[in-house]
This record gives C-alpha cells, sequence and structure tokens, in this order.
C-alpha cells in the first residue's frame, strides 16, 4: 500500500473550527496574498460560518506551525459536489508536497460525504498551479472565466483581473485514482501534429500565430510564461498582453467546444479541438 501524502510529506492534516485556527489560517492566507485589507480571500467569520455548517475547513501542520490550509463548501448539484474556494500553501513550505497532501486530505473527506467531484478555479497564466491542477491531480477543464472575480489587487493577481480556468475533479476517474495513489501523476506529452497557437517569444511577450495557421488543426499548444506573478511586478504591460493573448486563444477555443488535454512539464496547453 502507498503511503499517504501526509506522511511522505511529515505532515499533520487536520479539520479546522477552534476560533484561534481560523484566526491563524486568516493570517496564513493574509501573508500569502498581501491583500487590500477592505478585500481578503476568506475573513475569520466567513471561516468560522462554513466550519460550523459542515463544510470543509483544513489545515496541514508541521509540528505546531501552520504551513497550509484549504477551504471548501457544499456546491450543486446537492450531495455530489463540493467547491474548493481558497488554498495556500507558505513560501517555506514549497516543494515539500504540502498541496497535494490537503488536496489528497480533501479527496478522501469529500469521498466519505458521499461526493463524486470537487470543483475549483485557478489563473491560467500561473505556470505551476496548472501543472498542479492537471498534470499532478489529473483534474479536468470545463469553462474558461473571464474576469472571475473583478479586478484583485493583491501581491498575486496584481490588479490585472481575473480570468480563471474552471476545473472538475472526478474522485473516482482511474486517472484520478491512479495519480492519489502514486503521489501524482505527470506532464501531457505533445502530439507531433500539434500546432502551437500562442508561444513566447525570445523576449518574454507572448506570440499568437495567425489563426489561419491553427483555425482548423485538431490539436494545438498554447504556452504560459514562466512566471507570470514575478512579471506582473517586473514588466506589468507583458503581464497584461500574455492575459489578453490567453484569454484570445485558450478562451475563445475552450468557448468553442475544445478541451484541454493535458499540460506539459515545460509549461504549455495541449488543447483538442473537436470542431477541426
Amino acid at each position: 500500500m502507498a503511503a499517504q501524502p501526509a506522511t511522505v510529506a511529515r505532515l499533520t492534516i487536520r479539520e479546522l473550527s477552534a476560533l484561534g485556527d481560523l484566526e491563524e489560517v486568516y493570517a496564513l492566507f493574509d501573508s500569502i496574498w498581501r491583500p487590500d485589507r477592505s478585500n481578503p480571500p476568506v475573513t475569520v467569520e466567513h471561516l468560522r460560518a462554513l466550519a460550523h455548517a459542515g463544510n470543509y475547513v483544513a489545515g496541514a501542520y508541521d509540528g505546531d506551525d501552520l504551513i497550509g490550509a484549504c477551504v471548501g463548501f457544499f456546491a450543486a448539484p446537492p450531495g455530489r459536489s463540493l467547491h474548493s474556494h481558497v488554498a495556500g500553501v507558505s513560501s517555506a513550505a514549497r516543494g515539500r508536497h504540502v498541496g497535494f497532501a490537503l488536496k489528497a486530505h480533501q479527496r478522501e473527506w469529500a469521498l466519505e460525504r458521499g461526493l463524486s467531484e470537487i470543483t475549483w478555479t485557478f489563473d491560467p497564466l500561473v505556470r505551476r498551479n496548472a501543472y498542479f491542477n492537471l498534470a499532478k491531480l489529473q483534474a479536468r477543464t470545463s469553462d474558461y472565466l473571464v474576469d472571475f472575480y473583478g479586478d484583485m489587487d493583491d501581491a498575486i493577481n496584481g490588479g490585472q483581473g481575473s480570468d480563471r480556468l474552471l476545473v472538475r475533479w472526478q474522485l473516482d476517474a482511474p486517472e484520478v485514482v491512479a495519480a492519489c495513489a502514486a503521489g501524482g501523476g505527470t506532464g501531457a506529452v505533445v502530439p507531433p501534429d500539434a500546432v502551437a497557437a500562442l508561444t513566447e517569444s525570445a523576449s518574454g511577450r507572448p506570440m499568437v500565430a495567425p489563426r489561419s495557421a491553427w483555425a482548423r488543426a485538431p490539436r494545438l499548444l498554447v504556452a504560459t510564461p514562466p512566471d507570470i506573478e514575478a512579471l506582473r511586478g517586473t514588466d506589468p504591460v507583458t503581464a497584461r498582453h500574455w492575459r489578453a493573448a490567453m484569454r484570445d486563444v485558450l478562451g475563445g477555443v475552450l468557448g468553442e467546444g475544445a478541451r484541454v488535454a493535458g499540460f506539459t512539464r515545460s509549461g504549455t496547453y495541449v488543447v483538442e479541438r473537436t470542431d477541426a
């Protein structure tokens, strides 16, 4: 039997409901996002209400130190779905697979309650999150949501809009079961007939290929910048160009019925177009 992710990461993960624990979750998220004080990811009162109503609020601990947390609530359709609203890991704990351990715990929690899927959103420009969600967890994209939360003026989003990909994690899907048992799935392989629709130039800017070159291609490649969060701080103009290009290309083809088949280790979406 494979070791549990929390054991591998040398963590303790537990559900949280006590006020003091929830205040620690608030402080952790505040240190990660550094938001405008008027618009935090969650408030202590919100966490308290969610936990009291039986929703998912959990923390990952290294000894007595909270180093990660995840919050979710029951969603439609009733009795089947959980929406994972926010999750974060301390920068000091990067590389310890805390995020994977939290998602594995959340999956077990959901299965124990008879749920079959967990949904959540992520910024399609954040490469490490795309790889984590689509390769390691083997979640599948559902919708491209334009400016879903409006402007988010924090250290991560930089007030540059909030386009999101909605993903659905089918908890009993064979690829999900295998990924959880193995400690994570692997990145997609680039199909030999795939056509690059969005690439990165030598200067780090997005380059959209002429639409005529990929309009009828059955498989497309859509690149992401190496570190969009850093780019928003050093070159916000180029970061905005990436947002526009991703919205135009990935958002456009998903809106036409295409699907994301996977995400490569090098940071590229592999998209299959059913209408080609």
